[in-house]
């Protein structure tokens, strides 16, 4: 089953669930009829969060949990300097970018700098959906070809042309017919994290799919690529695993879309990029959800010459992308993130996450991996250590268990069976101990 309908239908509150809830609650979760079915909620009794700040949240009866998985809020949830930001530029004046406003144009400037050199103009939009949609048009527009390579487990979006590119939806989503499906380089099964181990195996996947598009007639157009394989169950591997593979796209005249929604803006602690980490230049750049701190915004960040050949045939407006007031969220994120260190912070405080649940490996042979870069962390959950089979019913039931015990996360590969650990950036080492003591209760509650 695709990674997102497992994840709805494994961990997520049904009606059967309602007479276990508390009144309010109960209330709440029928009055969210009037939202239509298409909506779910995490967990088997759902969390009412009310206030946040930092990597901590509340829920309506005063109860506090250590956030472990939003990366929405990505410096910390209510961040006082992009509240701040964002009320002094709705007092001034808020409107779309058809007028010129400098605050929009410095910050292009400012997060164009982050980047490598070939990325040079940057499009905004509200969503990382709609800045993949654009990112798919603008490199078939710039290719000429339509067939697209992405990995199994992947999810890039919710439009019409981003989920028929997105296999983690296949099933309940139709796929492109062009679109080609390719394996992620799982590090724990390959047993190797290096560009001669998994990243070669990985280059002879995307070499058979591309040979595979080049005999017949769709045209190759590139690769989108999360190069966390966020989804697919957080495989970052050594800096450079994947360059290779992401060259070869280059050389068959294929562009490269790096989806930064979840590896970027300092995530991995190795680089600003996740794209970095691998020693490489792609095409286009997207962005979402950390860029505002949960005010929508989002960017696609481009080539000239890749960009070159849609903006100029094709007109694109965006009424929200970019205004003023999202631009004034942005930039104050950005400024936060290079004026706390938290790309460091990442990197320091990710090491010391990792190492602690390590620890707990001996007493809890059910922890069959520990993987990750920076404030990302994958935590696979088995059966067997042994032969490594992927232990999804107690990967759900830990993710209930951790919620009684006051921690918040989820889970992410093609079975569930991986703990995804993507706290908001103000996580610091403090938090570690607590969360080390609420995962080893809940292995030993459920005999993992």
């Amino acid at each position: 089953m695709a990674n997102t309908a497992s994840i709805l239908d494994g961990n997520s509150f049904k009606a059967e669930d309602a007479a276990a809830l508390d009144p309010r609650t109960r209330a709440l979760t029928e009055r969210r009829e009037v939202l239509g079915a298409a909506y779910r909620l995490f967990y088997k009794h759902p969390v009412e969060i009310v206030r946040g700040r930092g990597a901590h949240a509340w829920d309506a009866q005063g109860n506090e949990y250590l956030d472990l998985y939003n990366n929405v809020p990505s410096i910390g949830h209510a961040h006082p300097r992009v509240v701040e930001a964002v009320r002094k530029q709705m007092s001034e004046l808020n409107t779309h970018t058809r007028y010129l406003h400098e605050g929009v144009l410095n910050y292009a400037d400012d997060l164009l700098s982050t980047m490598p050199d070939e990325i040079d103009q940057v499009m905004f939009v509200c969503t990382g959906s709609e800045a993949n949609d654009l990112a798919l048009r603008v490199g078939r527009e710039y290719t000429g070809g339509t067939a697209w390579i992405a990995t199994s487990e992947a999810y890039h979006g919710n439009t019409a042309l981003v989920s028929a590119h997105s296999p983690s939806l296949r099933g309940p989503e139709t796929m492109d017919p062009t679109l080609r499906i390719v394996d992620p380089p799982d590090t724990y099964r390959l047993g190797s994290e290096t560009a001669e181990g998994a990243g070669a195996w990985w280059l002879a996947q995307v070499t058979a799919a591309i040979a595979d598009i080049e005999a017949s007639s769709d045209g190759f157009a590139g690769l989108i690529l999360d190069s966390s394989f966020s989804s697919d169950g957080i495989f970052l591997g050594e800096p450079g695993m994947i360059h290779a593979a992401l060259e070869l796209v280059h050389q068959h005249g294929g562009v490269v879309i790096a989806d930064e929604v979840q590896p970027g803006f300092g995530r991995t602690g190795e680089a600003f990029w996740g794209f970095a980490r691998h020693g490489f230049v792609p095409d286009l750049v997207t962005t979402g959800k950390p860029m505002g701190n949960g005010f929508p915004i989002a960017s696609m960040a481009a080539r000239r010459e890749v960009l070159e050949a849609f903006s100029t045939r094709r007109p694109y407006f965006n009424t929200f992308g970019g205004n003023p007031v999202a631009i004034a969220a942005a930039q104050a994120v950005l400024d936060v993130i290079r004026d706390d260190g938290l790309q460091a912070k990442a990197l320091r405080v990710g090491a010391v996450l990792r190492d602690a649940i390590r620890e707990l490996v001996p007493a809890h042979p059910g922890i069959g991996d520990v993987r990750g870069s920076g404030q990302y962390t994958g935590v696979e959950i088995v059966d067997d250590p042994g032969t490594k089979v992927a232990g999804t019913r107690s990967a759900l039931a830990l993710l209930e268990e951790l919620r009684d015990r006051r921690v918040l996360t989820s889970v992410c590969g093609p079975t569930n069976s991986v703990l995804k650990l993507r706290p908001p950036l103000a996580f610091d080492e403090d938090d570690v101990p607590r969360l080390v003591e609420a995962l080893d209760g809940s292995l030993t509650a459920l005999g993992i």
